[in-house]
């Protein structure tokens, strides 16, 4: 026989866990903006992604429920960022060692 869960016996988050996330994430793209403005050299880029990273985790473990869902569901959603962070470094791999290229002023 099947087992079907039951839709009512899912975990229920409360409105004011959504409101505060909500919250952090206007609070965190007010931030992104004014860190934007300030010329930090360069960690800019660091402490942008560092910040669209804080986002991205609220948004997963919350509003996709990951929090509160199963130990494959972790495991799925930890693959996914492992995946990310190969692409990240590959490509910054590749960006960094391009210093060969010589550009010419006109």
């Amino acid at each position: 026989m099947y087992s079907i869960t039951d839709p009512m016996s899912e975990h229920l988050v409360s409105k004011k866990i959504y409101f505060s996330v909500f919250a952090t994430l206007i609070v965190l793209t007010c931030v992104t903006i004014e860190v934007a403005m300030i010329d930090l050299g360069k960690i800019n880029t660091v402490v942008a992604l560092t910040i669209a990273v804080c986002k991205a985790t609220l948004v997963i473990l919350y509003f996709m429920h990951v929090r509160y869902s199963s130990r494959l569901t972790w495991i799925v959603v930890s693959c996914g960022f492992f995946w990310l962070a190969i692409m990240i470094a590959l490509t910054m791999s590749d960006y960094l060692s391009r210093n060969w290229i010589q550009t010419s002023a006109h």
